[in-house]
């Protein structure tokens, strides 16, 4: 019991010490031993790591999982080592409530058929953003989080205890500093020897006192300059180590580009499909002549534009005039049937319109061939 008081006092004394240093050095009232430029440049870029470090780190978790709750909701099963349930996407959910929808619909309706063939990109584009988040969780967001609660906490430690032993230092620099001078003032004090020999005994005994507490003192300073010396080695080592942490980070860097690549290649992909397969399915309804949409009662009344288109013969159907523009086909596109026209992506062909046409559709030609194209496929051309 008697140890552990004692170690007690000894540890906020030396808080106090420390506490009176560090005022004084704020103060203007006593010196602070600085650190060389190299090391301070490295402070100074292992801060500027950490800071932008935790911005990107926070950024990321925003860009994977907008939702707060869910984000709260996984570090909490983190802190609690437990896996976090799997969590259905928002496009697979709606792919999931498309095809309900068109099982009331009727699937094999123009409108449920098509919500069908949404409905499974949908849940195809959330596969892959699932898979997406999963890569990027683990090749990029864990590296910095590791860093920030691992190395960086180390780096916090390390340089907390420097600065810790600075204060030490610096206080043993004054105490010996202050010991000398008196000690020096001591040494020429007026010579009683005559006169008063008692005071001569005193002076002499109080300089004698201050000769071995300058010893003492230079001794404590030559402790906490070893100390502080090695200390200062470990955390410049630390901090040199920033430059394989920027390493390891572009590491993770490229694996998250390369995670993003491969997530939008895939989202293009499917897009692509979804719009080929929507240009095969028959349409159910037009635009008339104001612009407003024909309805199946409109359609049975005969303002059905593309029945209208279908009972032509392309064969017959002559260009314009004037109105004819150069597109470029986006993707390839199989001709449904005779009255289609095949398309090859990257190939420029020559389109207009006709009177009574599908504004979805144009007439296309390239070479002696003629057929509908669906607009969708074409990059109109000035």
């Amino acid at each position: 019991m008697d140890f552990n008081v004692k170690k007690l006092a000894t540890g906020a004394g030396l808080l106090f010490t420390r506490a009176v240093q560090f005022t004084e050095e704020k103060l203007g009232q006593a010196e602070k031993t600085e650190l060389d430029a190299h090391y301070e440049n490295l402070m100074s870029r292992a801060d500027c790591t950490k800071n932008w470090t935790e911005k990107i780190y926070r950024q990321t978790e925003v860009l994977l999982q907008p939702n707060p709750s869910a984000r709260i909701e996984e570090f909490v099963y983190e802190k609690l080592d437990r896996k976090a349930p799997s969590r259905v996407t928002n496009g697979e959910l709606l792919g999931h409530y498309m095809q309900d929808a068109a099982n009331e619909f009727g699937p094999d309706t123009p409108y449920g058929s098509t919500l069908i063939k949404v409905g499974e990109c949908e849940q195809r584009l959330g596969a892959a953003q699932r898979e997406f988040l999963h890569t990027s969780a683990i090749s990029f967001l864990t590296p910095l989080r590791n860093f920030l609660e691992g190395d960086w906490r180390t780096i916090t430690k390390e340089r907390r205890l420097l600065e810790n032993l600075r204060l030490d230092l610096d206080a043993a620099k004054s105490r010996l500093k202050k010991a000398k001078a008196a000690e020096a003032k001591a040494a020429v004090a007026p010579d009683f020897q005559e006169t008063r020999p008692r005071n001569y005994v005193l002076s002499a005994s109080a300089s004698a006192l201050w000769s071995e507490e300058v010893e003492k003192t230079e001794h404590e300073l030559r402790v906490a300059q070893t100390e502080f010396d090695r200390q200062a080695e470990v955390t410049r080592l630390l901090l040199e180590g920033i430059s394989s942490t920027h390493v390891n980070h572009l590491r993770c860097l490229h694996e998250f580009v390369e995670a993003q690549a491969i997530y939008y290649k895939q989202c293009h992909f499917h897009m692509q499909e979804l719009q080929k397969e929507l240009g095969r399915l028959p349409n159910a309804f037009a635009l008339n002549s104001s612009g407003t949409i024909a309805t199946a009662d409109l359609i049975s009344e005969g303002f059905n534009s593309s029945v209208e288109m279908d009972t032509l013969k392309i064969e017959e159907v002559q260009a314009p005039a004037a109105g004819t523009r150069k597109a470029k086909v986006l993707y390839d596109y199989d001709a449904a049937d005779s009255s289609e026209l095949f398309l090859v992506a990257d190939e420029i062909i020559t389109v207009y319109t006709v009177p009574g046409m599908d504004s979805d559709w144009l007439v296309g030609e390239k070479g002696d061939q003629k057929g509908k194209v669906p607009v969708t496929y074409l990059e109109l051309l000035s």
